[in-house]
């Protein structure tokens, strides 16, 4: 039990010491404008297809089931209603962040984990080059930047889904829709459901970048490395999304 938690508490302190030094090395020159356009282009666009499919048929099973759910109940009108709260402030965030830290996450593990154990990592430490400053600044911040954007168009998909739902199934106009959508959401439930993502960017980004830099033992180490940031960083956005919801509802 003792080494369980000695293990833990290890891995934390890590993750703790990297994210300071992430923060210090973000506001030290040069600023590496190519790496960040690299990043934004490699975590940010090549991630619209996984999200927004994601939530497009999310918000459609979500109007089927809110309409056979309340049709008892007389409930069918507020079909709107439910789900773009229901996406805007909790299934937008979580899921895109899901879907991010099982695409980006792994991918930066992998990689940063590759360039550890072929001692490239070690090479720039060799050059007086800090690996923080060129392989995790650069992903953590293009994340933190990427993904409320992500979010903002995801959400928007997942609202669309529903739209469609409400117009083919239910048989519910546009402007209906849309009227109880608009009605039922305000900045507060848009800013909490955005405010998360910035949260959720960064832990994906820290828990990547921690486990891909200290990848040991070959492809086999890269690939347990891979795992375990997939599992720590899900865990970590579904544990973390509920603190975040008790703090938002607060404000």
């Amino acid at each position: 039990m003792n080494g369980i938690l000695s293990a833990y508490l290890e891995e934390l302190g890590g993750m703790a010491l990297l994210t300071g030094a992430t923060f210090r090395q973000s506001f030290r020159r040069p600023f590496e404008r190519e790496l960040w356009l690299e990043q934004f282009l490699q975590l940010g666009v090549r991630s619209l297809t996984i999200t927004n499919v994601t939530l497009l048929f999310t918000g459609m099973v979500l109007a089927i089931q809110t309409a056979y759910s309340l049709s008892s109940f007389g409930g069918k009108p507020f079909v709107g209603d439910i789900i773009s709260l229901s996406v805007v402030r909790e299934l937008g965030p979580v899921l895109t962040a899901l879907m991010v830290a099982g695409r980006v996450g792994a991918g930066i593990t992998a990689e940063l984990g590759s360039m550890a154990v072929t001692e490239q990592v070690d090479a720039l430490r060799a050059l007086a080059a800090s690996p923080v400053k060129k392989l995790v600044v650069p992903r953590v911040g293009a994340l933190v930047v990427v993904l409320p954007m992500l979010t903002i168009l995801a959400d928007t998909i997942g609202v669309f889904g529903g739209l469609v739902m409400a117009i083919t199934e239910l048989g519910q106009t546009k402007v209906y829709y849309m009227n109880h959508v608009l009605s039922a959401l305000r900045v507060q439930d848009i800013a909490s459901g955005v405010g998360k993502t910035f949260f959720f960017a960064l832990l994906i980004g820290i828990i990547a970048c921690y486990n891909g830099l200290k990848a040991t033992g070959g492809a086999d180490g890269v690939g347990k490395a891979t795992t375990n940031t997939v599992v720590v960083a899900s865990i970590s956005i579904i544990i973390s999304d509920f603190f975040l919801t008790k703090i938002f509802i607060l404000l």
